[in-house]
């Protein structure tokens, strides 16, 4: 989640204007907002990034089967080559598997539309090879925050729906966090939000992620929360 400083800034920004308005722009298809939803459950979205790993990721699937709650895993496909086993637990236990990147290398990736639809398209492979069926859902490399038009037209005119969010754990920019930094920054990013799409990560280092993983989901359902997959 570490495109360059500009790029990061640009999406802090963004993300503060959607704590703002206490909403936002979520899942991307014709640009659908949360403000246009007539939806009145609360729901909540969680979604883990840049996995698979076999340190992290079976500690947050053994939760989220405790808690009998669906997530969507954006997964890197260089990361699931040698991890199939996880991503088959994934679609197995009623999980979204949807396409993050295959390399996860912005400069390649960002350098031309024909570039990052080829990334996606090896990814979804990848997950077609695995789960029987490519996956429409997509995320881009730290979002699609200051992208430009084309790339983004790219990838929706191929079908794709792609996932932004809402709230964060803040787990990529907190180093070392700790499990309660990871549980406060979900609660404190998602306040007044009904529609929250949480942003959260599987990677190899986020061990304090799947520490946290239990309350935060039980936070959420005290509150009334109901839990979807995309």
């Amino acid at each position: 989640m570490n495109r360059n400083f500009t790029a990061f800034c640009a999406a802090m920004l963004a993300f503060a204007i959607l704590l703002v308005i206490c909403g936002g722009l979520w899942i991307n298809n014709n640009k659908m907002s949360l403000a246009d939803s007539e939806s009145t459950v609360k729901t909540v979205y969680l979604t883990f990034d840049d996995g698979p790993s076999d340190r992290v990721t079976p500690k947050i699937l053994d939760v989220l089967k405790e808690e009998q709650v669906k997530a969507t895993f954006f997964i890197i496909g260089n990361q699931a080559e040698n991890r199939k086993y996880l991503i088959e637990r994934e679609f197995n236990e009623g999980h979204t598997v949807a396409v993050h990147s295959y390399t996860h290398k912005y400069g390649e990736i960002y350098a031309s539309a024909e570039n990052l639809l080829n990334d996606i398209e090896k990814c979804n492979k990848l997950i077609k090879e695995i789960t029987g069926s490519y996956s429409d859902v997509y995320r881009f490399p730290g979002g699609s925050f200051g992208l430009s038009r084309r790339l983004i037209s790219a990838v929706t005119e191929k079908g794709y729906r792609y996932v932004d969010w809402n709230a964060s754990t803040r787990d990529a920019e907190i180093y070392p966090a700790t499990p309660e930094q990871i549980f406060n920054a979900a609660v404190s990013t998602a306040a007044c939000t009904e529609h929250i799409v949480l942003l959260a990560h599987d990677s190899t280092s986020k061990t304090p992620t799947a520490q946290a993983l239990k309350n935060i989901i039980r936070h959420f359902k005290e509150q009334g929360y109901l839990f979807e997959a995309f």
